[in-house]
C-alpha cells in the first residue's frame, strides 16, 4: 500500500524561512531544527548523515524540490520535515533551477520499504497539480500544513 504525504506532515516540522545558503548551510539548518525540537539528539551527527548522502548525488529532484535524506537507527518511523527558502539554494539540481521546497526524510535504518515509499509519495505529491509552485508562495507555516495535508483529487 502507498504511503500517503498527509500521513507524514507534523505541523512542528514546517519551516517557512529555512536559513541556509547553499547545500551544507541548508542541510545545517533542518539538523539544528530538528534537534532543537527533540526529533534527534545530535545536529551534528544528522548534519554528517545527510551531507554524507547528498555527496553520492544531488538530492534535488527539478522543479524547485529537493529531498534530502537518510536513514537513522535510533528513530522508529519516518519522519517528514518541510522546509521553504524564498532566495532559494542551488542544490545541483537536475534541470540546474534554485532549490526552493525541502522535503527532509529521515527513517529507521531497518525500514528501506517505507524509505522508499515515503520518498515516492513526496515526488508524486510534488509533481501534481503545481504544489511546489504553491508551497513556494506561502509564508505561514498553517498554510503550508494545509496544503501538505491535501491529497491529489480532494
Amino acid at each position: 500500500m502507498p504511503v500517503l504525504l498527509s500521513s507524514l506532515v507534523r505541523a512542528d516540522l514546517i519551516f517557512p524561512r529555512l536559513e541556509g545558503t547553499d547545500r551544507m548551510g541548508v542541510l545545517r539548518a533542518f539538523a539544528q531544527a530538528l534537534a532543537e525540537r527533540g526529533v534527534v539528539r545530535d545536529a551534528d551527527q544528522l548534519f554528517e548523515r545527510l551531507w554524507d548522502r547528498e555527496q553520492l548525488g544531488s538530492t534535488a529532484i527539478g522543479a524547485g524540490v529537493a529531498i534530502p535524506h537518510c536513514k537513522l537507527e535510533q528513530i522508529h518511523e519516518v519522519i517528514l520535515a518541510v522546509g521553504l527558502s524564498p532566495a532559494g539554494v542551488d542544490f545541483d539540481s537536475v534541470d540546474g533551477k534554485q532549490v526552493h521546497v525541502f522535503f527532509l526524510v529521515l527513517s529507521p535504518a531497518d525500514a528501506p520499504a517505507e524509505h522508499l515509499k515515503s520518498l515516492a509519495a513526496i515526488s508524486r505529491w510534488a509533481k501534481l497539480d503545481e504544489h511546489a509552485t504553491r508551497l513556494m508562495e506561502m509564508h505561514d507555516a498553517a498554510s503550508i500544513y494545509d496544503l501538505l495535508r491535501e491529497e491529489p483529487g480532494e
